[in-house]
C-alpha cells in the first residue's frame, strides 16, 4: 500500500525505540519491518499523522518511506483512512477501530512516587541484607517509599521461583520489614526456564516447553535452546494453556506466600521467537503473537512492568522504555521515546533507570558523569513514571545529590496530579505524555522533540545536553507560569536559565 503524504505532513510510528527519528516525512527516510523483532522494546503496527492520516496492520508491517512516497507492506490485511486533520485526530481514530482504552489502570503506586530497582546495585547478588539496607537507604535519604523492584537473581533458577537460600535467609521477614517501611514489592520474572533443573525436566515431558519441531513439523522430544542475555534456556510455550496456567500458578504463590505485590515481566522478545525448527501447541501466525501472549500475562496482575511488547495498546500494562546507556546521546532519545510510546497507544509509560540501566557504567566512580545523572533524573521527573536503580548517595557528590532528591520530590509532589491523569488516559486512552504537535496542532511544532506535555497544561523543557545551562523552549500561545515564577506569553521562543539544579517546566494559566 502507497500511502499520499503532503509535503508538510509528518508522520510517527510504529518502533518506540526509533522515537528520535519521528517525526518522519517530507525529505526524511525511515524503515522499519516489525515481522520477527519487537526492536527491543515496545512496537505497534500503527502510523499517525500530523495532517490526520492514519494506517493499521492486523500482522507485523514493514514500512518505507522516502522523499517521494511512503509504502505500507504487511502478511495481513491492511487498513488505512483519515480523520480530521490533526495529529490528535488520527491517533483517536485509530484507538477507537483497534485499541480502545479497557478502563484499567496498573497500580497507581507506580505513578505517585518514584519506583526503585535493585540491578545497578546488586546485580546478579540480589540478597536479603543488602535489598533491606538499600531500601532503609532510600527512605533515610527522604525519597518516599514507592515501588522496589527486586532483579534477576533473587531466585534459586530461571523457572524455579524460590528465595535462593543462600542469599535470602528469611525471606518472609524481608518482605514484612519492606512493606512496613512503605514499599510495595515487584519480583522479576522471565519465561525462560533451566533446562536440567528439575523444574526444566518435568515442563519438558509435559511439553509445556516451546519444542523442537519433529520431521513433521509435531513437537519432538526435546525442549528448544534459546540464546538470551543470560544463557542458554529453554522458554515456555506461551501458546499453551498449561504453560500459561503453570506460570501464573507460580506467579500467584509468590504473592500468597510471600506477599509479592507484582512482578517485572522481562524478556519475551520477538527475535527469540523467530526461527525455523520452533513447534508450539498452538501454531502463531506471526513470532510476534508469542510477544503478545506474553504481554496478556501481565492483565492479571495491576503492578506489573514491561519491556517488550507486541500490541497491547490501550491495556492496563506499565511499558518501561529501552535500557539507555550512561551517555548524553540515549539521554537525548528519552523524550523523543516518550513521546513516541503515547502515540502508539502505550501511555502508561516508564523512562528507563535515571542515568542508564547498563550496570558497568557505575562500577568506577571515575567513570560516572554526575551532570548526566542528574539531568536524566530532570528528564524523567514529569513522565507518567520515573525508575531510579543507582543510588545517588553512592555516587554522587552532595550538590548532585540534592538535585536528584528534588527530581524524586517534584514527581512525589505533583504525584495526585500525575494519577489523575493517568486514570482519565486508562479511560480514553490518550497519551499522559505528549508531543507539542499533540496538544498544539500546527503550530510549527511538529519537529519539537525535546520538550513535552504532561497533559495538556504542563510544558515540561529539560536539558539533555552535555554543559547546557540554558536552552531555548518553544511556547506554544496561551500564558505560562514557570518553576521559578516568571511568567511566558505566546507564541514565541525564549532562551531561558537551566542551572544544574534546575527543570524548567512551566504550567499554563
Amino acid at each position: 500500500m502507497k500511502i499520499a503524504s503532503a509535503p508538510s505532513e509528518r508522520w510517527w510510528g510504529p518502533v518506540i525505540n526509533h522515537g528520535a527519528a519521528m517525526p518522519f516525512g517530507g525529505d526524511t527516510n525511515y524503515s522499519a519491518d516489525l515481522f520477527g523483532t519487537n526492536y527491543g522494546n515496545q512496537v505497534n503496527p500503527l502510523l499517525v499523522s500530523s495532517a490526520g492520516q492514519w494506517v493499521w496492520s492486523h500482522a507485523p508491517l514493514a514500512v518505507n518511506a522516502s522523499k517521494d512516497a511512503i509504502t505500507v507492506t504487511s502478511p495481513g490485511p491492511i487498513d488505512a483512512g483519515s480523520s480530521g486533520s490533526t495529529l490528535r485526530d488520527a491517533f483517536c481514530a485509530a484507538r477507537d477501530r483497534y485499541f480502545p482504552a479497557t478502563g484499567v489502570l496498573p497500580e497507581p503506586l507506580l505513578f505517585t512516587q518514584p519506583q526503585w530497582n535493585t540491578w545497578i546495585e546488586l546485580t546478579y547478588d540480589q540478597n536479603q541484607d543488602d535489598i533491606l539496607a538499600y531500601a532503609e537507604r532510600i527512605v533515610a535519604e527522604g525519597h518516599g517509599a514507592g515501588v522496589l523492584m527486586i532483579d534477576d537473581t533473587w531466585q534459586e533458577d530461571y523457572g524455579v521461583w524460590n528465595f535462593h537460600p543462600a542469599r535470602f535467609s528469611d525471606p518472609q521477614t524481608m518482605m514484612d520489614r519492606l512493606h512496613k517501611l512503605g514499599f510495595k514489592v515487584m519480583l522479576w520474572m522471565v519465561p525462560f526456564i533451566s533446562p536440567d533443573s528439575p523444574q526444566g525436566r518435568k515442563l519438558e515431558k509435559e511439553k509445556l516447553l516451546v519444542m523442537e519441531a519433529g520431521e513433521e513439523g509435531e513437537a519432538g522430544p526435546n525442549a528448544a535452546i534459546f540464546r538470551w542475555w543470560n544463557g542458554a534456556s529453554s522458554s515456555l510455550d506461551l501458546t499453551h494453556p498449561g504453560a500459561i496456567a503453570w506460570f501464573k500458578g507460580e506467579l500467584d504463590r509468590l504473592q500468597n506466600e510471600f506477599g509479592a505485590d507484582g512482578f517485572k515481566l522481562d524478556a519475551g522478545d520477538v527475535e527469540s521467537y523467530h526461527r525455523k525448527g520452533l513447534a508450539y501447541h498452538r501454531t502463531p501466525e506471526t513470532p510476534n503473537d508469542i510477544c503478545e501472549a506474553w504481554g496478556r500475562i501481565g492483565l492479571d496482575y495491576p503492578l506489573n512492568e514491561y519491556r517488550a511488547c507486541y500490541k497491547l495498546a490501550g491495556e492496563g500494562i506499565a511499558q518501561r522504555l529501552r535500557d539507555k546507556k550512561h551517555n548524553w546521546a540515549d539521554l537525548q532519545t528519552l523524550v523523543p521515546c516518550g513521546i513516541q510510546s503515547g502515540l502508539m497507544g502505550y501511555t502508561f509509560v516508564c523512562p528507563d533507570m535515571i542515568g542508564g540501566g547498563e550496570f558497568g557504567s557505575f562500577l568506577q566512580l571515575g567513570t560516572i558523569d554526575q551532570d548526566l545523572l542528574v539531568r536524566s533524573a530532570q528528564a524523567s521527573a514529569l513522565f507518567p513514571m520515573m525508575q531510579f536503580s543507582v543510588a545517588p548517595w553512592r555516587v554522587l557528590d552532595q550538590e548532585h545529590q540534592d538535585a536528584c532528591l528534588a527530581m524524586s520530590c517534584l514527581h512525589t509532589d505533583l504525584g495526585a496530579e500525575i494519577l489523575t491523569l493517568a486514570l482519565q488516559a486508562a479511560e480514553d486512552g490518550e497519551p499522559i505524555l505528549r508531543s507539542m504537535e499533540y496538544v498544539f496542532p500546527h503550530q510549527g511544532l511538529t519537529s519539537v522533540q525535546d520538550q513535552f506535555m504532561l497533559g495538556n497544561d504542563i510544558l515540561v523543557a529539560p536539558v539533555v545536553r552535555p554543559g547546557a545551562v540554558t536552552r531555548t523552549i518553544h511556547f506554544p500561545e496561551g500564558k505560562w507560569r514557570g518553576d521559578d515564577a516568571s511568567t511566558v506569553t505566546g507564541p514565541t521562543m525564549v532562551e531561558v536559565d537551566a542551572p544544574i539544579s534546575r527543570l524548567p517546566w512551566y504550567r499554563r494559566t
